[in-house]
């Protein structure tokens, strides 16, 4: 039952991804579709009276007295920000910085609810923060923590990483009890409570506003407009290939701002089981693959695996954040054996979410991928400096200005 149960959220999620997409057509969808769009507008007031609260302190941001750099977007998913959140955790943390990433934790499991149910009835102390990492060893796997925290915690030893709603309170925790001096609010364009010193606004290059509505019709999360609180924009998925129309978009809303180019660059290939067996990129060619992936936008996954010469034979897509059943992988495995694939590959947002005990008749690897600076190089320096070096003039952002 429960999984009959589960197997239809997902049919119901997929379904609403296609809508809001665009991908389904049908006098029925445009029907759809249209009470869509009216709710959007309903959204698109409220961020827009939410916005006009906290720019007139009605409601109130607070301050923890360290540094906080918000990383977000203004799109519901896909484009490619933990890797560039790791990016900065890491060149800040080499350039001396006592770094914590504040996470809301998407997906990742609640606590009991007869356990919240008691510390209301007793008013108990608020439950603390997931310490997802101390900055010494990863304490929590990934269903508890939820996938890109785990992802984060893993791959920056150093780095404190901190799952909770409410990143204030995470906030305080983190230099309380670790002694932080610089806190990156992860996916946090939108939470306004926790004043940033720098937005750092991420842009798919490949998609970058949808089809321009807000939710539940499209997947913007607010208007186009508020780019203007960014005080860097970073167009991911990049190929280098100036795109004016990006730009102009970009300009229209904040003439001044810099944009720093990237792209997701494929650096290697590792076991799913034996972390020291890595494949270098260049192993993929002619190789008959089979891929799964439960991301926002695997068909960027997909189209990593073709350019490095793979031949795609089996490909599985599942909803994002998808946690796997041992039926659906013992099924995945068998398509692959039957089309006589060499190797299996998913992404490493994925691989979190895998059984630590998982057989497999075919050896499994997931694909490594670093953020690469293709344009900009200069203004991503200068954000690093502002945040490393805070006697400098900060580009605060103008919502709190």
């Amino acid at each position: 039952m429960i999984n009959y149960v589960k197997e239809k959220l997902d049919q119901l999620e997929h379904f609403g991804a296609d809508v809001i997409s665009d991908r389904k057509k049908g006098a029925g969808i445009a029907l759809l579709t249209s009470f869509l769009s009216g709710l959007s507008h309903i959204f698109s007031l409220i961020t827009q009276i939410r916005l006009f609260l906290y720019k007139n302190r009605i409601l109130k941001s607070r301050s923890l007295g360290c540094l906080v750099v918000v990383v977000g977007n203004l799109t519901v998913g896909g484009t490619g920000k933990t890797p560039v959140v790791e990016k900065f955790a890491r060149n800040l943390t080499e350039r001396g910085r006592k770094v914590a990433i504040l996470s809301r934790g998407y997906k990742s499991k609640p606590e009991q609810l007869y356990k919240r149910f008691f510390r209301w009835l007793t008013h108990s102390a608020p439950v603390p923060p997931k310490v997802v990492s101390d900055g010494k060893k990863v304490l929590l796997d990934s269903e508890i923590s939820g996938d890109e925290p785990f992802m984060l915690a893993s791959n920056l030893p150093g780095v404190v990483v901190l799952v909770d709603k409410d990143r204030v309170k995470a906030g305080r925790y983190a230099i309380e009890k670790f002694g932080v001096d610089t806190l990156i609010l992860d996916d946090g364009f939108q939470y306004l409570r926790l004043k940033g010193r720098l937005n750092l606004l991420l842009i798919d290059k490949t998609n970058p506003f949808g089809n321009g509505h807000l939710l539940p019709r499209g997947n913007l999360r607010e208007p186009i407009k508020h780019l203007r609180r960014a005080s860097y924009v970073f167009l991911t998925k990049s190929d280098g290939i100036p795109d004016p129309q990006i730009e102009a978009t970009i300009r229209k809303y904040h003439p001044n701002v810099e944009i720093i180019e990237c792209a997701h660059k494929p650096q290697y290939l590792k076991s799913f089981n034996n972390p020291e067996d890595l494949i270098p990129i260049t192993g993929l060619h002619g190789k008959r693959i089979a891929a799964f992936s439960g991301i926002a936008v695997p068909e960027s996954f997909e189209r990593f695996l073709l350019n490095l010469g793979a031949h795609l034979v089996v490909k599985e897509q599942f909803v994002d954040h998808h946690r796997f059943s041992q039926e659906e992988l013992d099924l995945f495995f068998s398509k692959a054996l039957a089309a006589g694939v060499e190797l299996i590959v998913t992404t490493e947002k994925d691989a979190v979410r895998l059984p630590a005990n998982l057989q497999f008749p075919i050896p499994l690897y997931f694909l490594r991928l670093e953020i690469e600076i293709l344009k900009g190089d200069h203004d991503f320096e200068k954000a690093i400096s502002e945040i490393c070096f805070p006697k400098n003039k900060m580009r605060a952002t103008r919502i709190h200005s």
